[in-house]
């Protein structure tokens, strides 16, 4: 069973709802803020539910790992659409960068073991990499066509600039962050 198939196509009552992002997010604070193997026990407890409340969203321990996932490329999906239509195409890189780097640093605790039961061809991996290809290419394209940017950079340059700022074993947020206004600065036209 699937992210996909654990929600369902009708929309949730409010109180499910509200139970199924706290889960989200629970379960995202903990893969960033520890690692993968954080219990299902202890997400239930953070999202202030109980075990089977847990279940009933996420029948097994994938299924929640694939839902913190895809909340996490979508949301970043999400942020790209309105930063596109910002006045300041170069702020909005910036910006775009600091999201890419938080929706990395809680990937990367995710990523291996998802590879591992789904692979890389997967649908959600796939749709992973469509979105954020879609995203760093829209984004860095407004920055070069308002000369903010080089224009012999590629998206596939900045994402790895961006994945290597966010491997660094024991950085802090700040320092992920700070490391990314370095790579813009070398980024600039």
């Amino acid at each position: 069973m699937t992210a996909e198939t654990v929600q369902p196509a009708r929309k949730m009552r409010a109180d499910a709802q509200r139970n199924y992002d706290a889960l989200i997010e629970a379960a995202r604070t903990a893969f960033r803020d520890a690692d993968a193997d954080t219990s299902l026990e202890e997400i239930a407890k953070r999202a202030g539910v109980g075990i089977g409340t847990l279940y009933r969203h996420f029948p097994t321990r994938l299924a929640l790992l694939e839902g913190v996932y895809r909340d996490e490329v979508d949301e970043l999906d999400r942020a790209t659409q309105g930063l596109m239509e910002s006045d300041d195409p170069e702020q909005a890189l910036n910006t775009w960068l600091d999201l890419f780097v938080d929706y990395a640093t809680t990937k990367r605790a995710l990523f291996h073991e998802l590879v591992d039961a789904i692979g890389r061809d997967s649908e959600l991996l796939t749709h992973s990499r469509g979105v954020i290809e879609r995203s760093a290419s829209g984004i860095l394209g407004r920055a070069q066509e308002a000369g903010a940017i080089r224009t012999d950079i590629e998206f596939g340059d900045v994402l790895r600039l961006a994945g290597g700022c966010t491997m660094m074993p024991g950085s802090t947020d700040e320092q992920r962050k700070r490391m990314m206004r370095v790579v813009v600065d070398g980024l600039r036209a």
